[in-house]
């Protein structure tokens, strides 16, 4: 994968975020994750996201990491 790919799955991940939030403010969100709103302000504005926030958000939002990553398949996980 060239760097250009990753730059651009990295753009576009703070988007990703805020989509899964949905109407729910950012303290909401953090409060619902576990995890302070200051982390959800900074990913949302484009800091790359730590391992255990991406793993909680997807196990807790039913959120695809494929999709939250790369923007691939569907949002929410199949079961």
């Amino acid at each position: 994968m060239s760097k250009t790919t990753v730059d651009r799955a990295k753009k576009n991940l703070p988007e990703r975020l805020s989509q899964v939030r949905g109407i729910r403010s950012q303290r909401q969100f953090a409060r619902d994750l576990g995890v302070f709103q200051q982390n959800v302000n900074r990913y949302e504005s484009g800091t790359t996201p730590h391992t255990d926030f991406l793993i909680q958000l997807a196990l807790k939002e039913n959120v695809s990491i494929d999709w939250l990553l790369l923007g691939k398949g569907r949002m929410r996980r199949g079961r």
